[in-house]
């Protein structure tokens, strides 16, 4: 078997190929090697399996699905599980979010959207909205727009923006909010940059805000208290939508099930993806307001009024994973899971890692949390080496430069966080 058939991705793959980090098997919260080690899998995947690996009643559905309808196109033609996945969704959903368009992924959910402010702008006869606004350490997955809209220097610097983008201040201030529980006390003064931005590219021009209300790969940045407020504010104010990426935030990580009814703030537009199926099959959505269906189906000339999908969207096996999921979520209470004790367990520990060598802040809120460690001239950031050494000591933290990430599946217990915090102490002390 040739290692380098397979171009990984957001891997360094020289280095993978030196040491393979390979899975066989998952169930639980625990992932079993080549090797036969046991790991704790303390970052839910990638964010995404929050129901906890090896699900039956989801592996069920999913077979029940192949062997019945496999496939269908969603181009003209529709079933009956993609139908009752999106009125769940939007029951589920914030306000008067009742209209789902399907994808199958959050970096298509986020292109999707993009496409759809443009789409509701020009049905109102504003076809000059086109600037779309981001911020900076923001993650918007990896198509040519949400590249665009994102803020992370690394992922733009070898293609470029793909698009009229411009980008607010991040609101991470160690020097001010070191070791917030929850969201941090001071900032919301930087929600002002956007007025300025507005006003400074003309409002006529700008179709959409779009921000995660938690940033995740950024490094688990929470807004400061009012500053998502602030910005469905000025939006409202200049005609400009708001978009929540909630690809991270939503499925009950926050306590709620989405961080727009958490932080009580409404979005236009809202982005789902990974804890939709828990993983399990690839699927994203984006959840718009009855405003911008509405406005896009009356206003288009007849025949197809919004030319945009995927071969995949809707995919029955994807939906049928998700409604699956839906009734996990719904029949354990996973979506408030976070506030019933858990969260508070998963806090009060990360915070006790303050004096743990090198540490210059803790976030967290509800099953999210952050590590930061200061800043060194070493090649190999602290984060990293520290995810490398809790790898090989039987635990799944993410490394994102000078931090390590944690957001758990929803069935974390406490016996679970107490060993994570015993491999992550001895994890960094080994490193550090």
């Amino acid at each position: 078997m040739r290692a380098d058939a397979h171009w990984m991705p957001f891997t360094s793959n020289k280095a993978f190929h030196a040491n393979p980090r390979m899975i066989q098997a998952a169930s639980g919260m625990y992932w079993t090697t080549n090797d036969d080690r046991q790991i704790l899998d303390m970052t839910a995947g990638l964010w995404c399996t929050n129901l906890g690996h090896g699900r039956e009643r989801v592996a069920a559905a999913i077979y029940e699905s192949a062997t019945t309808l496999d496939y269908a196109p969603s181009f003209g033609f529709g079933h009956d599980s993609s139908f009752e996945l999106a009125d769940r969704l939007a029951r589920l959903a914030p306000g008067d979010l009742n209209h789902v368009f399907f994808t199958n992924s959050g970096s298509e959910a986020v292109d999707t959207a993009l496409k759809m402010a443009i789409a509701y702008h020009a049905s109102n006869g504003q076809k000059g909205r086109k600037i779309f606004i981001s911020r900076e350490r923001a993650y918007h997955g990896v198509n040519l727009g949400g590249t665009a809209a994102g803020g992370i220097a690394t992922n733009t610097r070898v293609f470029g923006r793909w698009g009229d983008v411009h980008h607010l201040a991040d609101v991470l201030d160690i020097e001010n909010n070191a070791f917030s529980r929850g969201l941090p006390a001071n900032g919301i003064e930087k929600a002002d940059e956007l007025e300025h931005l507005i006003n400074f590219h003309g409002a006529e021009n700008v179709a959409a805000v779009i921000a995660e209300p938690i940033q995740g790969a950024g490094g688990v940045i929470n807004p400061p208290e009012g500053y998502l407020a602030r910005l469905r504010e000025i939006c409202s104010k200049h005609g400009v939508l708001l978009i929540f990426d909630e690809v991270v935030c939503a499925f009950g990580r926050t306590g709620s099930f989405s961080a727009s009814q958490e932080f009580k703030v409404q979005p236009d537009m809202m982005i789902l993806a990974k804890g939709l199926t828990s993983g399990t099959v690839p699927m994203g959505a984006v959840v718009c307001s009855s405003e911008i269906y509405q406005s896009v189906v009356k206003h288009s000339p007849v025949g197809i009024e919004f030319s945009h999908g995927y071969t995949y969207s809707a995919h029955p096996i994807a939906c049928a994973a998700a409604n699956a999921c839906l009734d996990i979520y719904q029949e354990e209470q996973l979506f408030s899971r976070a506030h019933n004790g858990i969260g508070q367990y998963l806090e009060d520990v990360l915070h006790n890692f303050k004096d743990l060598p090198g540490v210059v802040d803790i976030r967290n809120y509800g099953l999210l949390g952050a590590v930061e460690f200061e800043a060194t001239d070493e090649e190999v950031p602290t984060g990293v080496k520290v995810f490398l050494k809790a790898w090989e000591n039987g635990l799944m933290v993410r490394g994102l430069g000078t931090a390590i990430v944690v957001s758990p599946p929803l069935i974390v217990e406490p016996a679970h966080i107490d060993e994570f915090a015993v491999k992550l102490v001895k994890s960094v002390g080994e490193c550090i």
